[in-house]
């Protein structure tokens, strides 16, 4: 294990880490909507949903470094569109897909440049159809409610992009590995 780990570059290891860093959060979401805002916490365990796909990240990495760099943002703008369905627009779930973005702009080399111009427009494309399209969400929280997801998700988000952008610190995103 501790050889694979070894053998990906270190760009692919930072996407490695983060998926980890993400799959190992998803399980206490739901502890802190029951915790900070107390009701809709079976609305809150659909956003384990999306766990395995972030888990097979790594996996998916030791057979392509570069699918694995185009999943991470992928599997985390699906899982943001999802959870804005779930939660709706004033949770404040839309706010990941600006760490979707972050991950788009770090994750790829200079010479996947149009890999990365791609995810870019698909991540605001999804983005615009969330703010355009998503509807009604599947659970009617209280505005106060609504306040807390706000924060809780804004501090989600901020924290995330934190860990992100020290992880990434230093990793060459030039040709080669």
């Amino acid at each position: 294990m501790n050889e694979t780990r070894q053998s990906l570059d270190p760009l692919t290891r930072a996407t490695v880490a983060v998926a980890w860093v993400i799959a190992a959060n998803k399980p206490f979401y739901p502890v802190y909507v029951w915790y900070l805002v107390g009701n809709g916490v079976a609305a809150s365990l659909g956003t384990l949903i999306a766990a395995p796909f972030f888990l097979a990240i790594p996996l998916l990495a030791r057979r392509s470094p570069l699918a694995a760099r185009i999943a991470l943002p992928l599997v985390g703008t699906v899982d943001t569109l999802f959870e804005t369905k779930l939660f709706g627009q004033s949770s404040g779930t839309e706010l990941f897909f600006a760490a979707c973005i972050l991950l788009v702009s770090l994750s790829f080399r200079e010479h996947e440049k149009w890999w990365q111009r791609g995810m870019t427009v698909l991540v605001f494309a999804l983005f615009i159809l969330s703010r355009r399209y998503v509807g009604s969400p599947l659970h009617i929280w209280a505005d106060a409610d609504l306040a807390v997801l706000f924060d809780l998700n804004a501090f989600a988000v901020a924290s995330l992009m934190a860990f992100v952008t020290l992880r990434y610190a230093g990793v060459s995103r030039h040709s080669g590995i």
